[in-house]
């Protein structure tokens, strides 16, 4: 677990994710709260659920890259 967070910390791997999380969530969020931006319903807006739709990118990004590193370090050690 320790060697799964150094990695998911890395700088690389956090640029990344956060790249990936910034493009993908707005079109998420567009989907899921359209009604509510473009002013329609306005009663079923949750903060919650755009946050969620931020981190949700952001985590899938990142166990991504952490599996494709650990993958990389597999294949040179045999």
């Amino acid at each position: 677990m320790q060697e799964w967070l150094r990695l998911a910390l890395r700088r690389d791997v956090v640029r990344r994710a956060l790249i990936m999380a910034l493009i993908v969530s707005p079109i998420l969020v567009l989907i899921n709260q359209g009604d509510f931006i473009i002013g329609q319903d306005t009663s079923r807006f949750s903060w919650a659920k755009v946050i969620l739709t931020f981190l949700v990118p952001y985590a899938v990004s990142t166990v991504s890259s952490v599996h494709a590193l650990r993958q990389c370090v597999d294949n040179t050690e045999n």
